[in-house]
């Protein structure tokens, strides 16, 4: 990333719709409910959310989610959001979803993803992937992960997945717990913990483990920072400032609403530099990246 360039570093954008692959209408019905959950519709391309990103000069992390074996969608492919991060690297890093239940052919898409498109990250979604993230299934997944000291961002708290849906859509609240992340946190010491959200109805539990397991943190997407719970913001300011990362979750909420709304949030300008910009630059390692 050409990082004196940027003004911010957003580590939590979605890719939406693909530039290649059709659209698949499978998850019409889970879209729908996010639309009205979210009051909003708008679901880009990924090269319009990049030139979205570019023209604000924010860089931006970029995910899709895997969760083919719990919801049945067809997942915008690893691939093609890593070839757009390549194309775009002054910009624009890739991480990778890859559904747990995939067990060993998952890890072994992880380490060609990481050796041969330059992945640097993964996304995890335990309600819409349907899986507890401390469940021995996902071992193999996290193994290469750790291996390759790269961060893994697990959605926490609600979602407006499922959300108003009959019975939810089958999405369970309850495997977005963050203190389910505790024991993997023991577990994978090398790996880089992203408890991804305010985590409501569980924000505590979140600060609690962020405060304790120095390989976990907080990113400050989904929630406009007006709303954010005031403990939150108070270890933001505090104890946490080395740990907290700006996030969107793009295209649902916009960054430009973000960045405003957080001006006004209660935030110490000693630590508004740290959550937008250098604390993702300590977590990817952008810094090292310059040095080479």
């Amino acid at each position: 990333m050409n990082l004196d360039e940027l003004v911010a570093i957003d580590t939590h954008t979605h890719a939406e719709v693909s530039c290649c692959q059709p659209k698949d209408p499978w998850f019409d019905a889970y879209e729908r409910a996010a639309d009205k959950y979210f009051k909003n519709a708008h679901r880009p391309t990924i090269d319009e959310t990049i030139a979205y990103y570019r023209e604000r000069r924010i860089g931006l992390v970029m995910f899709a989610v895997d969760s083919e074996s719990h919801i049945g969608n067809r997942r915008i492919a690893n691939e093609e959001v890593a070839e757009a991060a390549a194309k775009n690297s002054d910009m624009m890093i890739a991480f990778a979803s890859i559904d747990p239940h995939k067990g060993k052919m998952g890890a072994r898409e992880a380490r060609k993803l990481i050796e041969e498109y330059g992945v640097k990250g993964f996304k995890f979604h335990p309600t819409v992937q349907g899986f507890h993230p401390q469940d021995r299934m996902a071992w193999p997944l996290y193994e290469v992960i750790a291996e390759y000291k790269l961060p893994a961002i697990f959605h926490s708290g609600h979602s407006g997945m499922g959300s108003g849906m009959r019975g939810g859509g089958g999405l369970k609240l309850e495997t977005s717990n963050p203190m389910l992340l505790d024991s993997v946190a023991v577990d994978f010491p090398d790996m880089q913990i992203v408890i991804a959200h305010p985590s409501w109805p569980w924000q505590d539990e979140a600060l609690s483990v962020c405060l304790h397991k120095p390989n976990v943190w907080i990113d400050l997407s989904g929630w406009s920072p007006k709303y954010f719970p005031p403990q939150l913001v108070q270890y933001a300011n505090t104890l946490l400032k080395d740990r907290m990362l700006f996030g969107t979750d793009f295209p649902l909420i916009p960054p430009d609403r973000w960045l405003e709304d957080f001006e006004a949030a209660g935030f110490k300008d000693s630590v508004k530099p740290l959550i937008l910009k250098q604390n993702a630059i300590r977590l990817l390692k952008l810094d090292q990246a310059e040095k080479k």
